[in-house]
C-alpha cells in the first residue's frame, strides 16, 4: 500500500534547536491537493499546503523547534485524512482515530 511509501525526512541544524522536517506523500495517494495539518498550525489545511511533485506526489518541508512531539495528518482533496506510514509513532484523537507523531 502507499501507505508505507510515505516519508518523513529530518535535518536537524548544528545548533540541535531546530529541524527541518520534510513531509511527503507518493503519487499512489491518487490526489489533486494535499494540506499537512498538525499542532503546530492549529490544524489548519490552508497553512502548510503541499507543493505538487513531477512524478504526481507532495512535499512540504517546514522547520520545527526540536524536544517535541508533534502530531500531524495529511488532508487530501479537502475530503480525506491520511496518516503517515513513516511516522515516528501514532496517538489516537479525539475522533476516534490516530494521529501521526513526529518526535523531534
Amino acid at each position: 500500500t502507499f501507505k508505507e511509501q510515505n516519508m518523513v525526512k529530518k535535518n536537524f541544524t548544528k545548533s540541535g534547536k531546530h529541524c527541518r522536517v520534510t513531509f511527503k506523500l507518493p503519487k499512489e495517494i491518487k490526489a489533486q491537493k494535499a494540506a499537512l495539518c498538525a499542532e503546530f498550525n492549529g490544524w489548519d489545511p490552508n497553512v502548510h499546503l503541499m507543493r505538487r511533485l513531477k512524478d504526481g506526489g507532495f512535499s512540504t518541508t517546514i522547520s520545527l523547534q526540536t524536544g517535541k512531539s508533534y502530531r500531524f495528518r495529511y488532508f487530501l482533496d479537502n475530503q480525506r485524512w491520511e496518516n503517515d506510514g513513516q511516522a515516528d509513532t501514532y496517538t489516537p484523537n479525539v475522533f476516534g482515530s490516530e494521529d501521526s507523531v513526529v518526535q523531534l
